[in-house]
């Protein structure tokens, strides 16, 4: 008997079975067996690649979505996990209108999130121009959004609307979302498993409304539609790249109601974003 009671016979017919594959797999082309490489440690998140992606018409998100990169040296913000899809022709704004009514329908049916369901009032799915060059994306709504429907209607939408009148614009002249559609218990931060749940509706808005612009609004918004763990504070002040969107991040409103000297990095943000469209923000 051999090693670990294995006889000689059984031996030499493994020894032949393996020296058989071996040659089969050789005839079949195979020369050497490659080797994994490891993931370079000084990889990190790049900022917005010189060549924006095709246009879009819209997001097909895989069956199964993650949840935030454990770690940014593993996030690639101009990459998004679902890949757009080059449009073989521009929707008109009744298209796109109908398009995001009957998603509307489909988030209202939405029992994905068991809790969530169970205790929203309704869902809040977005609100605006169809056809804007600019979405702005929320985190989830609240008590007042919960009640009325519309996402930003609370403290921080009322801030929220002065942001859009400095610049120059309407509420109307956006689309405005949240990462979620139903409103947490108690305002709590968003769970991942519920933006994953919720990733395929977004992907919807963001697909048929094809913005030039995205501005995420506080650490959620910007971690999830990127797929980053950064803080807010170090993904602002520069662009990413999702699909052919230019991705600006910077703080929510409700933080700047509890830290009002943040307005002025938020103003300067909106001040990066509008010269990026060709417009000089005045104070």
């Amino acid at each position: 008997m051999g090693i670990g009671g294995m006889s000689q016979t059984s031996t030499g017919s493994l020894s032949r079975a393996i020296r058989q594959q071996l040659e089969g797999l050789e005839r079949a082309g195979l020369t050497h067996l490659p080797r994994r490489k490891s993931p370079r440690a000084d990889q990190s998140p790049r900022p917005l690649a010189t060549s924006p992606a095709a246009p879009t018409e819209n997001f097909v998100p895989k069956p199964k979505l993650s949840p935030v990169s454990a770690s940014p040296t593993l996030a690639a913000p101009f990459s998004p996990i679902s890949q757009p899809v080059q449009p073989e022709i521009k929707l008109s704004r009744d298209d796109r209108t109908q398009r995001l009514a009957v998603l509307n329908e489909t988030v209202k049916q939405c029992q994905r999130c068991s809790e969530l369901a169970s205790t929203r009032k309704q869902t809040v799915f977005g609100v605006g121009n169809a056809e804007a060059r600019i979405v702005f994306i929320g985190e989830a709504p609240g008590a007042d959004e919960d009640a009325q429907g519309e996402p930003f209607v609370g403290r921080a939408g009322q801030l929220l609307n002065k942001i859009i009148e400095a610049c120059g614009m309407k509420r109307e002249d956006v689309y405005i979302c949240n990462i979620l559609k139903c409103r947490p218990p108690g305002n709590r931060t968003p769970a991942p498993d519920e933006c994953v749940n919720c990733r395929e509706y977004l992907l919807g808005q963001l697909g048929t409304i094809d913005p030039e612009y995205i501005v995420c609004w506080g650490t959620v918004a910007a971690q999830n539609l990127l797929s980053m763990d950064w803080t807010i504070g170090k993904m602002r002040k520069r662009f990413y790249q999702f699909g052919r969107a230019k991705v600006l991040c910077t703080y929510h409103p409700s933080y700047l109601l509890r830290n009002p000297a943040a307005k002025k990095d938020v103003w300067e943000d909106m001040k990066l974003l509008f010269a990026d469209m060709g417009k000089t923000l005045t104070p």
